[in-house]
């Protein structure tokens, strides 16, 4: 597994950082041995208490928990065991109710972040890019994935529909919206 390590207003010690390797390493035994999943784990201290946040990027599929509590090392447990959970729910979720190897599938490059260094725009500023694979997925698969990174919406292609371009949303009175493309 491929650890980045992040620090915010704490000190990470050896100690602490291979404490977090060996537990958080732990759920790649949930993966195929081809896929090498990448964990992104962010330390903070925040009025006194420790907060861990760990993103784990595996094969297109994002699973993301944030835990704070008191201790430093009960904080690494907890989202450990937040973030088993949500990877046995949604596995088996997507495993029964989608469609056969999902969760295997092979996504080409990672999301590119370039930064927009034009000054001289004002009133429409693009202040980040992101580019990124758009997968063909069900909507379901779409709102699993959404939920997973904890985003207000999701873009993908929809499957159902012949691979036209869609957008999941969580509505503000409830339930999701979808928006697809198409012929007006």
């Amino acid at each position: 597994m491929k650890f980045t390590f992040y620090e915010k207003k704490v000190h990470l010690t050896d100690d602490l950082r291979e404490y977090a390797e060996r537990k958080i390493g732990k759920l790649a035994r949930f993966f195929k041995e081809e896929q090498e999943p990448e964990a992104h784990v962010t330390f903070a201290r925040e009025r006194g208490r420790f907060k861990v946040e760990v993103t784990l990027h595996v094969n297109g599929m994002y699973y993301r928990v944030s835990e704070v509590t008191s201790d430093v090392f009960a904080t690494i447990d907890s989202a450990v065991a937040a973030i088993e959970r949500q990877i046995r729910k949604h596995k088996t979720r997507l495993e029964k109710k989608l469609r056969a190897g999902v969760v295997e599938r092979e996504i080409g490059a990672l999301p590119s972040y370039a930064r927009v260094e034009d000054e001289e725009e004002k009133e429409f500023r693009i202040v980040r890019t992101k580019r990124f694979p758009i997968k063909p997925m069900a909507p379901e698969e779409a709102i699993l994935q959404m939920d997973l990174l904890d985003h207000e919406f999701f873009v993908f292609r929809n499957m159902n529909a012949g691979d036209a371009f869609s957008v999941v949303y969580k509505r503000r009175q409830g339930g999701y919206g979808l928006i697809e493309s198409g012929d007006m």
